[in-house]
């Protein structure tokens, strides 16, 4: 298995890039290696519970010029079920989602724009204010 690359975002702002081998949906914790350590050094062991949301990008600079796109259009035949989550903090995702159930720890959400630099989100239950299915 080839190490995810993730962009990690806590509750407080905090934001960490790095890579995964080891992150499972069921689990709480998970391990990153992060851009920001050194070779040999340990992985950061990641508390999902702290987390806003995990996510697997294309590339770790992305196009910071992109507007990505937030509404589903005629076109768009998404696996899933339409999704709209606002978050505590006031941030609007849109997407689809194979597996929403609230009383889960979270839920991957595939975004309404495939051109963006986000693959998949991993959204954690207690960051959520609004969950709407569209």
């Amino acid at each position: 298995m080839d190490p995810a690359k993730v962009l990690v975002r806590y509750v407080d702002g905090r934001i960490v890039k790095g890579y995964t081998l080891n992150f499972f949906p069921n689990k709480d914790q998970f391990y990153l290696q992060s851009l920001d350590i050194s070779e040999g050094q340990e992985p950061l062991k990641i508390m999902v519970k702290d987390l806003k949301a995990v996510f697997f990008v294309r590339d770790f600079t992305g196009n910071p010029d992109y507007r990505e796109r937030r509404k589903f259009v005629e076109a768009d035949r998404p696996q899933g079920r339409k999704i709209e989550v606002v978050f505590k903090d006031g941030e609007q995702m849109v997407g689809a989602t194979m597996g929403y159930d609230r009383s889960r720890l979270g839920f991957f959400i595939v975004p309404v724009d495939m051109q963006g630099n986000n693959d998949r989100v991993y959204v954690v239950q207690s960051a959520i204010d609004i969950v709407r299915f569209i």
